[in-house]
C-alpha cells in the first residue's frame, strides 16, 4: 500500500480513537481493575462493536474531506460538513453522530442558525477542552504538504490551524495546542526518510520550535506557562503516571499523548498505554496516534487492529477508511 503522511497520520488517529472508545470515562483504577486494554475491543462505554471510532475521527475526517474538496482551508465549508456530521451523521461508521463534547455542539448548531463561522466558536476560558486539538491533523499535514513545496510560512500554517480550531474552541491556549502540535508533526515529517532522529528528538524540536513561535506574539506570551511542563521532552519523561491527567482538558490532553509517545518505542505499545490511562482515553489516544501514526507509519499499526477498524459509511453503502485516506490524500 502506498505509504504517504495522510495515511499513516490519520489511520493512527482513527486506531487510537477506536481503541479508547470502550473504556471511555473510565477512572484508571477501574481499567485496572476490570483488566488494561490489550487490543481492540467492543461495545463498553458507548456499547459499539469492536474497531468503531467516534467524534475525534469524525470531526477529523469531516476537516479532511473539505480540504480534498477545495484544494485547502475553507472554514465555512469545514463547518457545513460538521453540520452534516451533526444532523446526518456524515462521516461516521454507522450513520450517526456520538460522543460529542458540548462546546462542539455549541458551536455546530451556533452555525447552523445564523451560518457565520467566524463567530461560532466559545472564547472564554472554558473553551479549551480538546475538541480542536483531536481534529486538527488533516489541518497540520495540509500546511506540511504545501510548505515542502514552499507555498506557506509557518505563520500562514499557524494563522489557518487557529482559524480552524476557533471554529469551536476560540481560546488563544486551544489555538496553541494546535499549533504546538503542528511544530511536533512538522519535526516528525522532516524526519520521516532518514529516521535520524529518535522520536524524543523530534518531539523536542517540535516544542521548542512551537514555544520560540509563540514568544514573539503578544497575545500569547503569558500562556506559554501552560505548556512549561512540555519544555524539556528528558525531564517530562520521567514525570510518573500518577501525575498525569488524561481528561478533557486540552493541556492535560496533549501532555498525556506525549507523555506516551516518549514512554513507548512502538506503535502498539504507544496506544496501549494511552488509552489505559482512562479518562477520555479515546481522545488522548486519538492525538497520540496521530503523531505515532507519522513516525512508526502505516505498517506498524498491529493487523488485527486494522482488520476490526469499522469502514466509513456512505451515501451508496460503506468503504474502507484506509481507501478513502489514500483516494482523497
Amino acid at each position: 500500500m502506498k505509504k504517504n503522511i495522510w495515511l499513516d497520520g490519520m489511520l493512527g488517529l482513527a486506531v487510537g480513537d477506536a481503541l479508547g472508545c470502550p473504556v471511555q470515562f473510565m477512572t484508571r483504577e477501574e481499567i485496572c481493575s476490570r483488566g488494561k486494554v490489550t487490543g481492540m475491543e467492543g461495545y463498553g462505554t458507548y456499547n459499539m462493536p469492536p474497531g468503531t471510532w467516534t467524534d475525534d475521527t469524525s470531526m477529523a475526517l469531516a476537516i479532511f474531506d473539505s480540504i480534498a474538496k477545495n484544494n485547502g482551508i475553507d472554514p465555512g465549508d469545514i463547518m457545513r460538513n460538521f453540520v452534516d456530521w451533526e444532523f446526518c451523521g456524515a462521516y461516521t461508521p454507522f450513520g450517526e453522530a456520538f460522543d460529542e463534547g458540548n462546546t462542539c455542539s455549541s458551536a455546530i448548531w451556533k452555525y447552523h442558525e445564523d451560518g457565520d463561522w467566524k463567530h461560532c466558536g466559545r472564547t472564554g476560558e472554558h473553551a479549551n477542552g480538546n475538541g480542536a486539538l483531536m481534529r486538527v491533523l488533516p489541518v497540520c499535514l495540509f500546511y506540511l504538504d504545501e510548505e515542502r513545496f514552499g507555498k506557506v510560512s509557518d505563520e500562514e500554517a499557524i494563522e489557518g490551524i487557529h482559524q480552524v480550531s476557533a471554529l469551536t474552541h476560540n481560546h488563544i491556549r486551544s489555538h496553541m495546542a494546535c499549533g504546538i502540535y503542528y511544530f511536533m508533526a512538522k519535526e516528525i515529517v522532516k524526519n520521516r526518510e532518514e529516521k535520524t532522529e529518535a522520536l524524543a528528538d523530534c518531539l523536542q524540536q517540535g516544542l521548542h520550535a512551537g514555544m520560540n513561535f509563540y514568544l514573539n506574539k503578544k497575545e500569547s506570551r503569558a500562556e506559554r506557562d501552560h505548556f512549561q511542563r512540555l519544555t524539556s521532552m528528558e525531564e517530562f519523561r520521567e514525570v510518573p503516571e500518577e501525575l498525569i491527567k488524561s481528561n478533557g482538558y486540552v493541556i492535560d490532553s496533549l501532555e498525556a499523548s506525549v507523555w506516551c509517545l516518549l514512554q513507548t518505542d512502538t506503535f502498539e505499545k504507544c496506544l496501549l498505554k494511552a488509552v489505559n490511562l482512562g479518562d477520555d482515553s479515546d481522545t488522548v489516544g486519538a492525538i497520540a496516534g496521530g503523531l505515532a501514526g507519522l513516525y512508526y507509519g502505516y505498517e506498524a499499526i498491529p493487523g488485527e487492529w486494522l482488520e476490526v477498524l469499522q469502514d466509513m459509511t456512505v451515501q451508496d453503502g460503506t468503504v474502507k477508511l484506509a481507501d478513502y485516506i489514500l483516494v482523497k490524500g
